[in-house]
């Protein structure tokens, strides 16, 4: 077992493991520690805890400090200093006629790079841009392409939900989603209703996944028989997930009759799965198939390189 703490470099960023060392350190606190990409500003997220070896990237970094006052200075200033190098960058983009979205401006700690954010539908030669920028700043300049769906980590904004988007309040990391999740969840497969801002299928299909697959797995299917519990017979007309109610077309005095049942009240074996009632044009059969191809392809954030 080894000892560590969790950081995170920005609001629902990834969250690393760092050596605390002798320092007493508790969740909240502002740590300075040395990434990848140089000496970092980071926030506790993880009180101190001891976790196996084997789920630690070695070497573990130590924590080089517990941040000062003039640190936070320091990091607000670099937050200033951002927001005027992002408008030189937006100028210098536009002098070079590139074809990119800038997105956001990073500035490491100790000021020994700066980091450009951008979107763009392909590759993009800025090597000239590099060079302009490096001699406006006189550090080293990176600039990396990312997703559409980081550049909405980035930026945030209001989901379709009326709440602030889950990627950048929350979600440390993206997960796979899948058309099958809004199936599973008789959501309306049209794809302008199950994708989020950034175009690809909403994160918050997979919040409720697991639930839904149990659920579902005690019901019977649409178009199954079953039998009631006062011994009627009849097909399922529709089901209540969340509920657990079943609606079955039944024969009540030579009548078809649709009544509702608690699937504790039913007797049934499925004889196929759900059908699914995908009534949709071919444009938008079409969206769909583009949407899991997108989903498939999207790769893993590289927003948090540390």
């Amino acid at each position: 077992m080894i000892k560590v703490i969790g950081v995170r470099f920005r609001t629902a960023g990834k969250i690393y493991f760092f050596d605390p060392g002798k320092f007493e350190i508790k969740k909240g606190d502002h740590v300075i520690v040395e990434t990848a990409r140089g000496i970092e500003f980071g926030t506790v997220v993880a009180e101190p805890k001891e976790v196996a070896e084997d789920k630690v990237i070695q070497p573990l970094k130590p924590v080089l400090r517990i941040a000062s006052q003039k640190d936070v200075e320091q990091e607000a200033s670099n937050k200033e200093k951002e927001r005027e190098a992002f408008k030189v960058c937006l100028e210098k983009i536009r002098k070079h006629g590139l074809e990119m979205k800038l997105i956001d401006a990073e500035y490491t700690f100790d000021n020994n790079k700066v980091l450009f954010y951008f979107t763009a539908d392909g590759r993009i030669d800025f090597r000239e841009l590099v060079k302009d920028l490096a001699a406006v700043f006189k550090t080293r300049i990176e600039l990396r392409q990312i997703g559409v769906r980081d550049e909405t980590k980035i930026l945030g904004g209001i989901g379709i939900c009326g709440r602030p988007l889950c990627c950048h309040t929350h979600l440390p990391e993206f997960v796979p989603v899948s058309i099958k999740m809004a199936k599973e969840q008789n959501l309306s497969l049209n794809p302008t209703k199950i994708s989020g801002v950034c175009g690809r299928l909403m994160c918050c299909l997979k919040h409720e996944e697991e639930t839904y697959e149990e659920l579902n797995r005690r019901l019977p299917g649409v178009g199954d028989f079953v039998t009631t519990e006062d011994g009627l017979k009849g097909e399922v007309h529709s089901v209540n997930v969340l509920r657990q109610l079943v609606k079955v077309v039944v024969d009540v005095n030579d009548e078809k009759e649709i009544q509702e049942y608690r699937v504790d009240q039913l007797r049934f074996k499925r004889k196929h799965g759900k059908k699914d009632k995908m009534n949709l044009s071919s444009e938008e059969m079409k969206e769909l198939e583009k949407l899991e191809k997108q989903e498939s392809k999207e790769g893993k954030s590289k927003l948090d390189d540390n």
